[in-house]
């Protein structure tokens, strides 16, 4: 299985496993081009819509994908946007209440191009490596520089002018290297499940897993699996089956994530902004004067908390370099409450909040997370300042759920525009 929330830094059979199915297939392009009214000379925003290769899924079923070198504006340039949301065979948008998104991330690689172009024999750190984002958590923890899931037809990722996302910056590539995008995905296939809730969570009671599970599957930290795990990623393996209503059928249909990006060329007018995903579950603890973070990326609320008030996980976060708050927003379940990032003395910098579907469309699915708010500041308003420790606080329902996740994103730029 793939752990994209966890560990090597190189794109290599340690996080692409035998039984990933990788596929370079990328099915559409549709390019526009938009203008944007701040800069001067005009800033030409470039669009395109791009499909991953599409797998089968069937009533019960999990997938989890690696798509590797996808389709991703070339050159030196600057994103403005990157949302995604599932489909069908024909391009319809699916609802959550039938397959349902758990994550889709987007991570950066630089690939060696002098080598053997086989995936397979790409066994050593100097043939690929990751590019991660610049936050916080350990080793390959969350590397990703976007990211959502249920919530993604909901959760903009727009960057106001004149930020940006600088990627394909060739001084800042290897000589004989690539820059390369892979895309990890997670999708549940909820029809006919018997708890379709406990299936989204992934909880391991509600999983056909093999009689061996816990005797092979590592964590994250690559300890085996004991019985005390209830449930996340680690039940939710590809090719795994929530547990069925006996009797159901359904019928089996392809699936594929389609994902739209927005970017100019890169040019002496955009500021760039760095990416830092940092994880309610980081566990900050020091070596020296050496800051070590050890990052779960999920965690399990226990049963019996009732009451009004919300669970609340809690990590205290050094920052070691800051920058000018430009964009935050959480990535987080069904049942959060909200999100919000503090600043060493107790000011707000953001609380993330959640919406609620109402109706029965794909993007207003009634009980579902459909979309999490994103914070705006103006440019000087907030700053983080080198060394500051953010307290970042994420709130659930009060109730038993396993696989919550609190990770919130902040877009940082080191400058502002004159």
């Amino acid at each position: 299985m793939i752990n994209p929330l966890s560990s090597s830094h190189m794109v290599n059979m340690e996080f692409i496993s035998n039984a990933m199915i990788l596929s370079f297939s990328i099915l559409l392009l549709l390019p526009s081009t938009s203008y944007s009214l701040y800069q001067k000379p005009e800033n030409h925003i470039k669009t395109a819509i791009f499909v991953t290769g599409s797998f089968e899924m069937g009533p019960g079923s999990i997938a989890t994908k690696t798509f590797e070198n996808i389709k991703f504006p070339r050159g030196h340039v600057g994103i403005k946007s990157f949302d995604a949301e599932l489909v069908d065979q024909e391009g319809n948008s699916i609802p959550s209440y039938e397959t349902y998104l758990h994550h889709w991330f987007a991570i950066k690689y630089h690939q060696n191009i002098t080598m053997s172009p086989n995936p397979k024999l790409l066994r050593r750190p100097e043939d690929a490596f990751f590019q991660r984002n610049e936050g916080t958590c350990n080793g390959g923890i969350l590397p990703h520089y976007w990211g959502f899931g249920v919530e993604s037809r909901g959760t903009t990722s727009k960057i106001p002018d004149p930020f940006a996302i600088e990627q394909g910056n060739p001084t800042k590539i290897k000589n004989g290297y690539e820059e390369k995008w892979l895309l990890n995905i997670m999708v549940i296939d909820t029809r006919g499940a018997q708890d379709k809730k406990a299936c989204t969570q992934c909880r391991c009671d509600h999983m056909n897993l093999p009689k061996d599970f816990y005797n092979v599957t590592r964590d994250i930290h690559n300890q085996r699996l004991t019985t005390n795990y209830k449930g996340g990623l680690f039940c939710c393996q590809d090719n795994l089956q929530c547990k069925q209503i006996e009797g159901f059928q359904g019928s089996r249909r392809m699936v594929s994530l389609r994902y739209k990006i927005s970017w100019v060329d890169w040019n002496i007018y955009q500021i760039p902004v760095k990416v830092y995903i940092l994880d309610s579950t980081d566990k900050v603890r020091s070596n020296g004067s050496k800051i070590l973070h050890d990052c779960l990326a999920e965690y399990t609320i226990p049963a019996g908390g009732g009451g009004d008030s919300p669970h609340v996980q809690k990590a205290n976060i050094p920052m070691e370099n800051g920058g000018y708050l430009i964009y935050g927003t959480a990535h987080m379940h069904s049942g959060v409450v909200n999100a919000t990032l503090y600043g060493q003395d107790g000011r707000t910098l953001c609380t993330s909040t959640p919406k609620y579907g109402t109706g029965k469309e794909a993007g207003n699915e009634k009980g579902y997370l459909i979309g999490m708010s994103v914070c705006y500041p103006q440019p000087s308003s907030i700053k983080i300042h080198d060394g500051e420790i953010l307290t970042l606080e994420s709130r659930y329902k009060n109730e038993f759920r396993t696989g919550a996740m609190g990770h919130f994103y902040i877009y940082l730029a080191e400058e502002l525009p004159q």
